[in-house]
């Protein structure tokens, strides 16, 4: 298996020019899927401009200059997606991941000091012992005791990914889209419709207009407010 891949092949996500080089670095196998990610190389290179080549980012990542999640990480192809933290202590910045109405990846400057990161529960099992462990969409795993079901988003701290707060998947709670032509859009949930079929259940999201979209699209963010520091597109 090639372990580059060409850039016309690349996922719409990336924000990377498609034409200047013939190939990128292909994301290896880690906590979120080759689609819904983007190597850190690229976001080190092409995102955050502080080197010119792959080279150059290669060694800023090897020297520990760069954080995910508040953990030192030099893997250059290590998959990065939607709502990990990047972190550059040397010059006092941080950036949370997010996706933009294009559905391209895009870093929102954060405020220096504490951050939080959201992820949603993708599903639970029963470990040994009959301990509840909750399956997360950044590719952790944690153990919980109390009322959780799959949708609902966790406000964990950074790095230690301690549960700070739970966000219900209900009517009422605010959520953001991160696939599908809605892409990058906020609102409230209307409505949550089981379908009794092989298809994912769907769910009504008020806001400017009304719209549908699956539920796979959907992370519930806060209740009144967002639970967490957006920031703005860089």
């Amino acid at each position: 298996m090639s372990r580059h891949q060409k850039r016309v092949t690349i996922p719409v996500s990336w924000p990377i020019s498609r034409k200047t080089h013939a190939w990128v670095a292909k994301t290896s196998p880690g906590p979120h899927s080759a689609d819904e990610s983007i190597p850190l190389v690229s976001i080190v290179r092409d995102m955050l401009k502080l080197a010119d080549n792959a080279r150059e980012s290669k060694r800023i990542l090897y020297e520990g200059k760069v954080l995910v999640d508040g953990r030192v990480q030099k893997d250059h192809k290590l998959p990065v997606g939607i709502f990990d933290v990047i972190s550059l202590p040397l010059l006092n910045q941080q950036y949370r991941m997010l996706k933009d109405d294009r559905g391209r990846f895009y870093l929102s400057q954060l405020e220096s000091g504490q951050v939080r990161k959201l992820a949603r529960i993708e599903n639970k099992t029963i470990i040994k012992g009959g301990r509840q462990q909750l399956n997360l969409s950044d590719g952790s795993n944690i153990l919980a005791d109390g009322e959780y079901k799959a949708g609902d988003s966790l406000v964990l701290s950074v790095p230690d990914k301690k549960v700070e707060d739970r966000i219900e998947f209900k009517v009422g709670n605010l959520a953001m889209v991160v696939g599908g032509k809605h892409t990058g859009q906020m609102g409230r949930v209307k409505d949550i419709i089981v379908v009794k079929s092989s298809q994912p259940n769907r769910v009504v999201i008020s806001g400017e207009t009304d719209f549908e979209t699956i539920v796979d699209y959907v992370y519930m963010i806060g209740r009144e407010e967002p639970v967490i520091k957006l920031g703005a597109v860089r």
